[in-house]
């Protein structure tokens, strides 16, 4: 497989410093080196150029810093798209999850995508249901048509995927406006609750039924803090109660054996809050079994 490591060290849609030391880290983590050793012809691209947030104000404060991240994102998406035609996977590093506004944007072009949405959170709020204002929250939401057109019309107008393509995994805190705008969207949303009650590789199995159903190819959006925070210290918003090390681990292997990954983002690692580089070690490991990586 031919793939093309980009960095995208935003931290804009965030509200805790230190996101955007991510990229680094999971670089640090050995990476590329593990690709590698799969045998996959890789290449790093770099970082995509973003503005320091101490320079900048926040802005509209129900879509704070809104300007820096359509800039940050436009450019993401334009890397993601020379990367495809090279033929090669983007792995996305992140930064906060405002980078998926870039990746599923550069990703689309097209194609009829699945996005396959691994998260303790749904990012389905706008600027209209946000408690926050944080951009982070809004990317699925934006990439499905929903919210502030400078965000849904990043590098193209309009939505990039359609609502019924899309799978949450792992979710387990909603806010109430986004918890309706899924429901209204018709987007499958699998729950913590279900992944106990029937096992992580019943609940992948029907998110990819959805994600894969007339489809061109599957873009996994792999927040950190989906895990437990025992496992993943390091995240930014932890919530207890997340998946384990092995869940993890089979989510990427079950989607390696779908063959319909077309591009990973590996999102929401912050080094400050991280014990030893663990949550980062984590991510290129998880990057590994996505694109290959067996026991046996």
């Amino acid at each position: 497989m031919r793939v093309a490591i980009i960095g995208a060290p935003i931290d804009f849609g965030a509200e805790r410093r230190g996101v955007d030391m991510g990229c680094s880290a999971i670089r640090y983590a050995g990476l590329q080196a593990g690709l590698q050793r799969l045998g996959h012809d890789v290449v790093d691209l770099g970082n995509v150029q973003v503005t320091l947030a101490e320079q900048r104000s926040a802005g509209n404060p129900r879509l704070k810093h809104l300007e820096e991240i359509v800039a940050a994102s436009e450019a993401l998406a334009v890397q993601v798209m020379r990367a495809r035609d090279d033929d090669r996977v983007p792995v996305v590093l992140g930064g906060d999850h405002s980078v998926a506004l870039g990746s599923i944007a550069g990703t689309a072009q097209g194609r009829r995508l699945g996005v396959l949405w691994i998260d303790a959170h749904g990012d389905f709020n706008t600027g209209e249901t946000t408690p926050s204002g944080n951009v982070h929250g809004m990317p699925l939401a934006a990439s499905c048509g929903l919210g502030d057109r400078r965000l849904v019309d990043i590098f193209a107008p309009g939505r990039k995927v359609d609502p019924r393509h899309v799978a949450l995994v792992g979710v387990r805190d909603l806010d109430d406006g986004e918890r309706a705008l899924l429901r209204e969207q018709g987007v499958s949303v699998f729950t913590m609750q279900q992944i106990d009650r029937q096992g992580m590789a019943s609940v992948l199995a029907a998110a990819l039924e959805v994600v894969t159903g007339g489809t061109d190819g599957v873009l996994a959006s792999f927040d950190m803090d989906v895990l437990d925070p025992r496992e993943a210290p390091g995240v930014g918003t932890p919530v207890p109660g997340g998946i384990s090390y092995r869940e993890a681990h089979l989510t990427m292997e079950l989607l390696a054996e779908a063959g319909c990954l077309v591009a990973l983002d590996l999102v929401e690692v912050n080094p400050i809050l991280d014990r030893e580089n663990i949550t980062a070690r984590l991510a290129a490991e998880l990057a590994w079994s996505a694109l290959g990586k067996r026991i046996l």
